[in-house]
């Protein structure tokens, strides 16, 4: 009887993970052809065009040719930095070469499944390493909740070109897709760290998707504040966040991945998400919007079946913020969800068909306690939160990056449980 029992409930777990697809989704992988989990081995040629000082007009970077970026390269005024698919452009180690595009340009990095659009560190293969350069930032004038509506970033910038913030939450930066950004995140010194790819103020008619940011000293995406839509975005072996949203960003998720390594993480204690409002309160404009962020088809994973290093938890989230999670799994993390201490309901923490797999705890705070009645709440059957012990390795189609990864669920192989108070 008990094993009939056991078998209807494993039939009723696969149904129900099949009713719903959890974590990133696509009728094939989407990774194949543009992105690459071993940027070290790729021979890229060697810079024949050199990108320095202001871009005013509107220019084209061009496939034949191999670009170095030198400095800070800014886009500015009304110009438009348009790239052509399969362009390499490598970030200049000695000068921390990094692209602006401030607010008003816009960049137009349109690859394609088959030529990816790729910026990169301009070392030998062998040599490079998180922090080379210094990476991509976007400028626009969509909403933050910065005092007085418009921000800069403290990060050696050019004053005339570094202000970001408005009130057109449709504003266009241009497009990013087809992607990859490779070895950036230069930490200027222990308070002034550049991302992978820096969203200020960027309004939700700039499209960003199918970006893959591999091995950022830093964050592979933060937000500082606008109106944002991103989809299918890969962040891999980030030192610090993948994901990292504040100001009162607002922003919508979809079908994307972030692939931590226990190891590769600083001292700070590195996450998928880290969402906050603000970084000080007296910075905080009162009447503007908190950050809000919808996720949907994600998948966390930490992609080593143990829990050293300090790699903890998969998000973390500060209080006045808003996070819904939906259709995703968390895999291979201490802590699931990581709440601030002040974090006193479950009111802008929504969860909704999640899968939490190989997780020692949930939902726990900063202080290491339990918030019961949060568990409580979501142990309702409505809100279809699983918890499971899968292997990694049966979990996912592909999880060997040294092969071809494929990090979509294997949905037949899982069997699940109803999460309960831990």
């Amino acid at each position: 009887m008990k094993k009939i029992q056991l078998l209807a409930f494993a039939l009723l777990s696969a149904f129900s993970l099949q009713a719903q697809v959890k974590g990133i989704t696509g009728e094939t992988n989407w990774f194949n052809n543009w992105t690459s989990f071993k940027p070290k081995t790729i021979d890229y040629n060697e810079p024949t065009n050199i990108l320095n000082g202001v871009i005013s007009t509107n220019t084209t970077l061009y496939k034949k040719n191999t670009y170095l970026l030198m400095g800070v390269v800014y886009v500015a005024g009304n110009a438009t930095l348009t790239i052509e698919p399969g362009t390499t452009i490598r970030g200049d180690f000695d000068t921390c070469g990094t692209l602006v595009i401030a607010k008003g340009a816009k960049i137009i990095a349109q690859g394609t499944e088959t030529d990816p659009i790729v910026f990169t560190s301009n070392k030998n293969a062998s040599e490079r390493k998180p922090g080379d350069w210094g990476g991509l930032i976007l400028f626009g004038d969509a909403p933050t909740n910065k005092f007085g509506g418009v921000g800069f970033l403290d990060l050696n910038l050019d004053p005339k070109f570094n202000t970001y913030g408005g009130s057109n939450a449709e504003s266009d930066s241009g497009i990013l897709k087809y992607v990859r950004i490779e070895f950036s995140g230069r930490k200027l010194n222990a308070q002034k760290e550049l991302n992978g790819l820096s969203l200020a103020g960027v309004g939700n008619k700039t499209k960003i998707e199918y970006v893959q940011i591999s091995f950022s000293n830093d964050d592979s995406f933060e937000c500082y504040g606008g109106d944002l839509k991103l989809n299918n975005l890969i962040s891999f072996r980030a030192t610090d966040d993948d994901f990292d949203f504040t100001q009162g960003a607002q922003c919508k998720i979809n079908n994307s991945v972030a692939i931590r390594y226990p190891f590769s993480s600083d001292i700070s204690r590195s996450r998928c998400f880290e969402i906050d409002s603000y970084d000080k309160i007296e910075n905080l404009d009162a009447t503007k919007k908190l950050t809000n962020i919808v996720a949907t088809n994600m998948t966390l994973v930490n992609n080593e079946e143990n829990d050293q290093g300090l790699v903890k938890e998969a998000i973390y989230i500060r209080n006045d913020s808003s996070l819904e999670l939906k259709n995703s799994i968390v895999s291979g993390f201490n802590q699931c969800l990581l709440l601030e201490d002040k974090i006193s309901s479950f009111e802008k923490i929504a969860l909704q068909d999640v899968v939490f797999n190989n997780c020692a705890a949930y939902i726990e705070y900063e202080s290491g306690s339990s918030p019961k009645k949060i568990v409580e709440w979501y142990n309702n059957e409505k809100f279809n939160i699983m918890t499971s012990k899968t292997l990694r390795t049966a979990l996912f189609l592909e999880s060997d990056v040294k092969k071809t990864p494929d990090f979509r669920l294997k949905e037949n192989n899982i069997i699940t449980s109803r999460l309960a108070v831990n």
